[in-house]
């Protein structure tokens, strides 16, 4: 038979048949099984291409076609193997892949990427996000995801951050443990699916931006294991390393970065996404494992360039093709070169999650102490940038990682006081630190459920706890408010979307600070963020501002309107003093309560 005449990967379907190529470069023959031959191994053979890569046209097969490669090495035994580049697999989950239709109808013409200054994420786990009892596993769904996808527009949310939902084995997953890159989770709703809730996303103005594994696959169901028979030191054959590089905490499954076809088969995967899925922006998976040998450190020694050189690649791919959509890297030690451009050796990539960050905040509200506080830590923490562009960093007090339950972690309120996460401290220190990722630099990030107090820790398997939005609606208001706040809804703080701070007040002693946020400067553009972290309350604390006139309270975080459980301290509207204070020229005198920051801002 002859090579196929289309071009691209895995199953490639044409008016009256479907193209098949994939790559199996130590194989001597290779043969397509299916449903449109009856499953016979030897029926349909495929041709060397040259290079390793064998490819055929079927005449009759067609979408919906089960399938799968019949590989030969005389050397070793191949089972039959799943496509890499299959779009569906079938509902077996070891079971075949399926050619798949990708020919979506895109009906939200008009959307367009939120500006970067604007972006304001929410990142969710499909399946433990709402069940579905449809769904095959009775769990998440796309379509539960976009039965709340109003919910999240009303509350301000611009992006989401969707957790990987590519192919993994059992039921459920966290998703970190891909074993079909291309094929989106059957038990989640499949390609048409994610299709409907891109599309429903784009129609409310909600961006999606989807979570990729590069730094290991697997290691359950991963028949890209000994793919076509070879393999050295009893490792992973073609698609991994096959020496000591091959180690990572999760598996022996380091993709292989040196190897050309592996590099173009992560890039193709990367593109997938943004193109054909028209996602807008993609989060790269503990990058510091495809970059370093250890991925703990920034050690130069334990380099793969290979790694970093794929990074810069994939990146510089996007850049050149669609400029406007976000990579964002979960490095997790605060390396400028991450998100340094690639003509300055950087990988390219447009933020990356800040470790300092969060870790300090957590720090700052769960430690039981008043007098342990760091005001200095948390004061250096919220000037920190990367490249000297506030946006290069992701800012946020929970993430998955943050509160898993596999990683020994917990929801912040429960590890604020386990047992106790509904609590006056939970429920003020908790918001506390939220009120700084939303008035920091950055880009801010809030992880599914903290918006209602959810406690416990997160677990994939496990529903998110929906009757705390009825429990605390006036919690989900408070984020309501902030995210209103940082995104200048009311065209009066439009500093919280500019690059510069100044902490100007630290008071160590009595835990407040103090920082003023500008983009431009002046009236409706200067913010100014006052942070009490002591269980006191103040009739007049007195700080220095940055213009003359009306300072007005736009949110103070201990309205009882919020929580009965906040003390509901009078914060008014202040006005200046001739002489300044803190290094600035003015100043002014405000109510300020336990564990609660203020925002003022200047009407226009």
């Amino acid at each position: 038979m002859a090579v196929s005449a289309q071009l691209g990967m895995g199953a490639i379907p044409y008016v009256g048949g479907v193209g098949f190529r994939v790559w199996a470069k130590f194989a001597s023959a290779v043969n397509v099984a299916g449903t449109f031959n009856n499953w016979s191994d030897t029926a349909t053979p495929l041709t060397l291409e040259g290079n390793g890569y064998w490819s055929t046209d079927v005449p009759g097969a067609a979408v919906g076609d089960e399938y799968k490669f019949v590989i030969t090495n005389p050397a070793t035994v191949v089972p039959w193997k799943k496509d890499p580049y299959a779009h569906a697999m079938d509902v077996t989950k070891n079971g075949n892949s399926i050619i798949a239709d990708t020919a979506f109808a895109w009906t939200a013409m008009n959307y367009s990427t939120p500006n970067w200054d604007e972006i304001v994420i929410y990142e969710l786990h499909v399946g433990s996000f709402l069940f579905d009892p449809a769904s095959p596993s009775g769990r998440g769904s796309f379509t539960t995801v976009i039965s709340k996808l109003p919910y999240l527009a009303d509350l301000g949310i611009n992006v989401i951050h969707v957790m990987p939902a590519a192919e993994f084995p059992s039921s459920y997953s966290a998703g970190y443990n891909p074993s079909d890159i291309f094929a989106i989770e059957v038990n989640y709703g499949g390609p048409k699916g994610f299709h409907a809730l891109v599309e429903a996303a784009h129609a409310l103005g909600i961006a999606v931006i989807f979570d990729v594994v590069y730094n290991h696959l697997g290691p359950n169901d991963l028949d890209l294991w000994v793919f076509d028979g070879w393999s050295q030191n009893n490792l992973g054959g073609i698609y991994f390393y096959n020496d000591a590089r091959c180690a990572t905490p999760w598996a022996d499954t380091r993709p292989d970065y040196g190897r050309g076809e592996v590099r173009q088969f992560l890039r193709d995967n990367a593109l997938f996404w943004l193109q054909q899925h028209q996602c807008d922006g993609l989060r790269f998976d503990a990058t510091g494992w495809i970059r370093n040998v250890d991925g703990y450190n920034n050690d130069p020694n334990d380099d793969i360039p290979d790694g970093w050189g794929l990074l810069q690649w994939i990146n510089g791919e996007i850049q050149s093709r669609q400029p406007w959509k976000i990579t964002i890297a979960e490095d997790m030690q605060d390396n400028e070169y991450i998100t340094k451009n690639q003509g300055m050796g950087g990988a390219g990539f447009g933020s990356q999650w800040g470790a300092a960050f969060v870790h300090t905040v957590r720090t700052a509200a769960k430690l039981p102490d008043d007098a342990a506080r760091n005001m200095t830590a948390l004061a250096g923490v919220m000037g920190q940038r990367y490249n000297r562009d506030a946006l290069q960093r992701v800012v946020y007090s929970e993430s998955h990682d943050e509160d898993y339950y596999a990683n020994g972690n917990a929801r912040l309120p429960e590890q604020i006081w386990p047992g106790n996460a509904d609590s006056f401290y939970a429920q003020k220190r908790s918001t506390l630190v939220a009120t700084l990722v939303f008035t920091a630099p950055g880009i801010p990030m809030i992880f599914m459920g903290q918006e209602f107090l959810t406690w416990g820790a997160w677990s994939d398997g496990v529903e998110l706890d929906w009757s705390n939005a009825d429990r605390f609606p006036g919690i989900i208001n408070l984020y309501r408010d902030l995210i209103h706040l940082r995104r200048n809804w009311h065209n009066n703080t439009r500093g919280l979307r500019g690059q510069n701070i100044n902490v100007y007040h630290v008071n160590d002693t009595d835990k407040v600070i103090a920082f003023h946020r500008w983009d431009n400067g002046g009236a409706g553009d200067d913010v100014v963020v006052i942070a009490n972290f002591a269980n006191r309350s103040y009739y007049s604390y007195s700080v220095g501002l940055p213009r003359a006139g009306l300072w007005r309270v736009r949110f103070n975080g201990d309205w009882n309107g919020y929580s009965s459980a906040f003390t509901n301290f009078a914060s008014y509207d202040l006005q200046t003093i001739g002489s300044g204070a803190d290094t600035m020229p003015c100043a002014g005198s405000v109510g300020l309560g336990p564990y609660t920051a203020l925002i003022l801002s200047q009407d226009t």
